[in-house]
């Protein structure tokens, strides 16, 4: 079984789409974006894949890849096109080339024109295929910057895309209206610029007369990606909270382990978003922590002060996950959670306030209920 998985980087619009094989535990990465390296290495690492490839469908203009940066971190190896003129990958690949994750494999088709080295990925089985900025969802690429040619970008899509089966799901680097996926059939009948019976002269006439801005990242960008992620310089490194050592998570929310936090209850703020009930219930509460239970926080934000870290507590992690979001809403960005909430705490046998239990009543008389 194919493993699949389709991430949104949202400041480029970018989506990265990592692939595994679900025996081997081998796995492929598509167009990983810089600035989410954490977040694609704590998805590997909860699916419990190994990283083979980081590979890029072309030299992008809006943003830095991730590649050389997971190579740091996990030590998979880097592939791009062989007409892309970049330097540093681990392996160039030409028209018809293979990449191997366990059993599966995806097959490196040529398709410039929105650059002179676009690739399109197809898996082995032509269930899907991943087509870079040449193919977009109702349109494509541009081509008026980084050697990009009309009239090869309209044969590329049609000799190399559209051949491929009617069912057969495209998904392309971006998207900037919340599409997700398309189909080859769909493009064929429907995409305005390449569908139906458009001509050659009548995309070349299109794509022309666009008169787009060039991408904001286009100087810092495409400097860094023809050296697989490095810039020019010192390379560029991700900010790394402080503050405590955090663990990011999938969703890229930070967390703090249950005895790193109870090394330094002096030196942050607790925030409790549990409900009164459970505040004082059977799991008890962390010393000095403040409650302010999770439907409250939007309006009561303005109550945790800014000037130390802030540590936000639930059940099991759930709801302190959304506290930090909301909290960095608000502007409070030394925030993290409670890594497995207070019944990680309490597994850890880590000290509480003490539950108040009622005192024995006299013999021969019942002992009241008592709610928690």
């Amino acid at each position: 079984m194919l493993i699949f998985r389709q991430l949104l980087d949202t400041q480029s619009s970018t989506y990265t789409y990592l692939l595994g094989d679900s025996v081997s535990r081998e796995a492929v990465i598509i167009d990983p974006v810089f600035e989410q390296m954490r977040r694609d290495v704590a998805l590997i690492n909860e699916l419990d894949l190994r990283l083979l490839w980081s590979l890029d469908t072309h030299v992008h203009a809006d943003h830095i890849t991730g590649a050389w940066l997971l190579k740091q971190e996990l030590g998979n190896w880097i592939g791009l096109s062989a007409s892309s003129g970049a330097r540093g990958a681990d392996r160039y690949l030409a028209d018809g080339g293979r990449i191997t994750f366990g059993q599966r494999w995806l097959e490196a088709r040529a398709t410039p024109g929105h650059t002179r080295g676009c690739i399109t990925f197809v898996l082995d089985d032509t269930s899907m295929a991943f087509t870079g900025d040449s193919l977009l969802i109702r349109g494509s690429g541009r081509a008026d910057f980084q050697e990009g040619d009309p009239r090869l970008l309209y044969s590329s899509i049609r000799t190399q895309i559209f051949t491929l089966p009617a069912e057969c799901l495209l998904y392309p680097a971006h998207d900037y209206r919340g599409l997700t996926v398309t189909s080859v059939e769909e493009e064929r009948r429907c995409n305005p610029r390449l569908g139906g019976d458009i001509s050659e002269d009548d995309f070349v006439a299109y794509m022309q007369n666009m008169s787009l801005p060039h991408p904001k990242k286009m100087d810092i960008a495409v400097p860094a990606n023809l050296k697989c992620g490095i810039p020019d310089g010192d390379p560029l490194r991700l900010s790394e909270p402080s503050w405590a050592p955090l663990t990011c998570t999938s969703t890229g929310v930070w967390e703090i382990d249950a005895r790193m936090l109870n090394e330094l209850l002096e030196t942050v703020q607790l925030l409790d978003v549990r409900e009164p009930d459970e505040f004082e219930g059977p799991l008890g509460h962390i010393r000095g922590a403040k409650l302010i239970p999770l439907g409250e926080l939007s309006r009561r934000a303005g109550e945790v002060l800014n000037d130390r870290p802030v540590v936000a507590v639930c059940r099991a992690g759930a709801r302190s996950a959304q506290a930090v979001l909301i909290l960095q809403q608000a502007g409070i960005n030394k925030v993290a959670k409670l890594a497995g909430g207070m019944l990680r705490w309490d597994a850890e046998r880590l000290p509480v306030n003490p539950v108040i239990l009622p005192e024995p009543c006299p013999a021969g008389k019942a002992t009241p209920a008592v709610s928690v």
